[in-house]
């Protein structure tokens, strides 16, 4: 059962929304997603879609945080560089986070696979990365919810065996 406040940051890799030019919806669709577990977001920041300034802010975040979730930059588009960044910061990956997320997502839309989204561990934080469209970031983030506290817990160090743990 989860015991602490998981604390959270959320980074959103969009050019426009970085200039000002496009509000962020899937940012605050993140942090009221997350209350239903508890969360609690402390950081909140919009980086353009830029592979250095997206692993600055995952290498700030990481250290703070015992999760980082982004949004946006997981596409193919040659400005999605998201996957690049956090593969570049994280230390082990996580590839069932990623899978599950397109999974619900080819549910819906055949597009899902065409996500480039990973998930890692660097020291004791959960890196994932979520799509960009609100729509998408609600699938592929409910995907995944009730496995965060968990994930949280063991990457903290929990000894207690995964398989006596609730479904």
């Amino acid at each position: 059962m989860q015991t602490t406040v998981i604390t959270v940051a959320v980074i959103t890799a969009s050019d426009r929304g970085a200039a000002g030019e496009r509000e962020d919806s899937s940012g605050p669709l993140i942090r009221d997603m997350l209350k239903s577990i508890g969360a609690d977001v402390q950081y909140y920041e919009i980086v353009p879609d830029e592979k250095e300034k997206i692993k600055e802010a995952l290498l700030a975040h990481a250290e703070r945080v015992d999760l980082v979730l982004t949004t946006g930059g997981t596409g193919l588009s040659p400005r999605d560089v998201t996957p690049e960044a956090t593969r570049d910061v994280i230390e082990r990956e996580v590839p069932g986070i990623a899978e599950a997320m397109r999974l619900e997502g080819l549910k819906k839309t055949s597009r899902a696979m065409l996500s480039r989204a990973i998930a890692g561990v660097r020291g004791r934080c959960l890196i994932i990365n979520l799509p960009g469209s609100p729509k998408a970031v609600r699938e592929g983030l409910s995907a995944i919810l009730d496995v965060l506290p968990h994930a949280i817990q063991k990457i903290k160090g929990d000894p207690s065996e995964c398989a006596a743990q609730p479904d």
